[in-house]
């Protein structure tokens, strides 16, 4: 028996409480992963999994036999990521998962000028706006903006971006341009409906707007922005070319200052690989703080 492959598989099955998703990860048959675990009971004497009709139970023995296997495998994991980070070589297969719309407009171009720089690495990039699971889904980051809530997993701050009320010239003709926020009472808003509902937070001040666009996507709600439908309220990197062009006008920048962050966000460990850290670092480096796409716009009163 390979014991140490044997306590991968268990670790793995234990972590997923899945058989079929575990062997995917490690790229073998079910069969052989099945295989594996109940070796590593035989060589211990003990029961480590009890299956019912629905899913996977630890034993006892197997919740402390887990704590151990995976410090080991940290611990092997780590002695090979510190001899790695001894070379400035990047390589092997990084997979990064971002936001469709920010990841297609910045950080894609990135991506591309990375592997320029690093011939000898391997990228997946995955764009989507829902949440992924980074361990379940096997992803080595993703990138994500604003408010974060898994606390298991290391975030470390890129940049941030402004929110800003934007219009275009035709709405603000027809309906006025509001003073204040108290004027966007009588205004038409165009929602984003994400997971916190479609609500926007203007600094200390939450408000619910009315009006007959809502989409889950912000480049719909630019849309609707252009053509006059009403007020959107949106990330910076996603209305910048729109106000420099002249098709959007900011909004009481001097009364809406609210920021959010953009994050690497990584599982926890004691070292990063190499591909991780010089990418992340690439990453922050090209982006900026602010960023580059928010230095011709408009100011707030503290910039």
């Amino acid at each position: 028996m390979n014991l140490l492959a044997a306590m991968q598989a268990f670790v793995k099955v234990a972590e997923l409480e899945s058989y079929t998703r575990a062997a995917e990860q490690l790229e073998m048959s079910r069969t052989q992963l099945s295989k594996l675990v109940k070796q590593l009971e035989a060589h211990l004497k003990v029961r480590l999994l009890q299956r019912t009709t629905r899913r996977l139970h630890l034993t006892e023995a197997g919740e402390r036999y887990l704590a151990r296997a995976q410090a080991i495998l940290q611990q092997l994991d780590d002695a090979e990521t510190e001899l790695h980070q001894s070379s400035t070589q990047v390589s092997g297969r990084l997979r990064v998962n971002g936001p469709m719309s920010f990841g297609t407009r910045y950080l894609a171009p990135l991506v591309a000028q990375f592997m320029v720089q690093h011939p000898e690495l391997e990228v997946r990039l995955d764009l989507s706006d829902r949440q992924v699971d980074l361990l379940e889904e096997g992803f080595d980051l993703a990138i994500r903006i604003g408010a974060l809530e898994d606390s298991s997993l290391v975030a470390r701050p890129l940049t941030s971006c402004r929110m800003l009320l934007v219009a275009s010239p035709a709405y603000i003709a027809a309906n006025g341009e509001p003073l204040s926020i108290a004027d966007l009472g009588h205004h038409q808003g165009l929602r984003y409906r994400g997971s916190r509902g479609t609500h926007w937070q203007l600094g200390e001040t939450s408000i619910t707007m009315a009006g007959a666009l809502e989409s889950n996507n912000g480049e719909v709600l630019n849309h609707g922005a252009e053509a006059g439908l009403g007020i959107a309220y949106q990330p910076s990197f996603l209305v910048d070319d729109s106000i420099r062009s002249g098709r959007l006008k900011v909004l009481l920048a001097e009364q809406v200052e609210t920021q959010i962050g953009i994050y690497g966000i990584y599982p926890a460990r004691h070292h990063l690989p190499a591909k991780v850290s010089v990418f992340l670092d690439f990453l922050a480096a090209a982006w900026g703080s602010p960023p580059y796409w928010e230095r011709t716009l408009p100011a707030n009163k503290n910039q």
